[in-house]
């Protein structure tokens, strides 16, 4: 490698980037707010260096299930403290917004956020409007609000954030309206040429009615719920139509959230050799103090139930970047976006819980300590 004048040099960290097959100590460079290259003795060609020796050096993390309409909705919480917390460089709002209220979020919020910010859209006009600890509104319920011609012309105009369609199906999120918001939701996704990302409750309708529709590209999130709508049997096997969407190409997502991940069902489907696709938090206001809390520790948990760290990692790097569409994120290569997320993997005791109140003890767990964003340390000291 050739003498350079890097902007920033990450030295002396375990660089580990499933994309690229790189799980060593390495130095990682930044330039002109991109990554410029992975390798050995790179220091001393650098505007700026950090020592992260003892650290992981990753792919900026991506979180695929956000809730960051800070203000905007009574879900929404702060993406530029969440990276500072989580190491989170790219947070994927999942229906925060709809057709109707985006434009306010898209002013007040992504713009200005010095973390990047990408959409799911909702079909629902309003978005998630009615949802808190005493207020549950599922906004799928009255089919006045479902507007897909709005969402297309938003859709149109905003496809530099916007990377797919957002729709709730459940007991919870569309009662009466049963599976039929997904339709609506896909008849969009056809004349977008969008993904779609559906949540899925309570029944009815049932997980396996719902994974049915889904096509290839499309996100099931919160795909490993506990009962009623799990994706095992009362033995504990792989329901069918489960793994036949993921055979046509449906991307499993965790969505952890506030009542959708359990231990149960995550050891039946590892078990069963059906690891999830993404790894995701589902942060909002009444899950970030628990039992999600966080990315890293959504991810920690998953370690905790044996999963390799390089599969924890990919699934939250370069499985997204893949899900979303965009090859410039969740890799070192060179010239991809300047993205790092510098965390630490502590030995101690640690109790994780899902969120049925069953404690995992775990004897390490991952912490952030740091991020780059668009080739410059960001992390406050």
């Amino acid at each position: 490698m050739r003498d350079m004048n890097w902007d920033l040099v990450l030295t002396g960290g375990r660089v580990v980037d499933p994309s690229l097959g790189i799980d060593r100590v390495a130095d990682v460079a930044f330039s002109n707010k991109k990554v410029a290259a992975v390798g050995d003795g790179f220091a001393g060609s650098a505007k700026t260096v950090r020592d992260v020796s003892g650290r992981i050096v990753t792919p900026g993390l991506i979180d695929l299930h956000t809730h960051v309409y800070w203000g905007g909705t009574s879900l929404g919480i702060d993406a530029e403290a969440y990276a500072r917390s989580s190491g989170v460089t790219t947070s994927v709002d999942t229906g925060s917004a709809g057709p109707g209220n985006f434009a306010g979020f898209r002013r007040h919020v992504i713009d200005p956020s010095q973390t990047r910010i990408l959409v799911y859209l909702h079909v629902s006009f309003a978005g998630i409007f009615g949802f808190s600890p005493s207020i549950m509104v599922g906004e799928s319920h009255d089919f006045r609000l479902m507007a897909p011609r709005d969402a297309a012309d938003v859709i149109n105009r905003n496809r530099d954030v916007i990377v797919g369609i957002k729709v709730r199906i459940g007991k919870i999120a569309s009662g009466p309206q049963g599976i039929a918001p997904l339709d609506v939701a896909l008849g969009l996704a056809d004349e977008t040429g969008m993904p779609i990302m559906c949540h899925i409750d309570e029944p009815p309708p049932s997980y396996e009615a719902v994974v049915s529709r889904l096509r290839k590209g499309d996100v099931l999130t919160h795909c490993y719920r506990p009962f009623p709508n799990s994706p095992v049997k009362g033995d504990g096997s792989v329901k069918a139509e489960v793994i036949a969407a993921r055979e046509r190409g449906v991307i499993f997502d965790i969505g952890h959230g506030m009542g959708s991940f359990s231990y149960k069902t995550a050891r039946a489907m590892l078990a069963g050799d059906f690891p999830p696709d993404t790894i995701s938090s589902d942060v909002h206001a009444y899950c970030i103090d628990g039992p999600a809390y966080d990315q890293v520790t959504t991810m920690s948990k998953f370690l905790a139930l044996g999963v390799p760290l390089g599969s924890v990692v990919a699934a939250s790097t370069e499985n997204v970047a893949r899900a979303i569409g965009r090859p410039d994120l969740g890799t070192f290569r060179e010239g991809a976006a300047g993205d790092a997320s510098v965390l630490s993997l502590k030995d101690g005791q640690y109790e994780l819980e899902d969120v049925e109140g069953e404690i995992l003890h775990a004897d390490r767990r991952l912490f952030a300590e740091g991020v780059v964003v668009g080739g410059e340390w960001w992390h406050p000291e």
